[in-house]
């Protein structure tokens, strides 16, 4: 099985990552199912979920718009 992961809308304060599912036969893709997508903000929590949930390659290409800090401030649920 491959899966495609795909970064729609990253800008500074989120993302929407897509993951799509494949199998080959005889040299074509078919898909898998429907996309499933997850949203994650540029917030504390949001860069944790990033770090163990998405690939490396993906996640370089987040943190390089994110930068070093979050953007979002996370409001206490209590």
């Amino acid at each position: 099985m491959i899966e495609k992961l795909i970064l729609d809308e990253l800008y500074e304060d989120g993302v929407s990552v897509r993951r799509e599912k494949y199998i080959e036969i005889e040299g074509k893709l078919y898909t898998i199912g429907a996309p499933c997508r997850r949203a994650y903000v540029n917030s504390i929590s949001g860069r944790k979920d990033v770090k163990e949930e998405v690939p490396h390659p993906q996640q370089d290409a987040i943190f390089i718009i994110w930068g070093d800090t979050p953007t979002i401030e996370e409001i206490p649920t209590e």
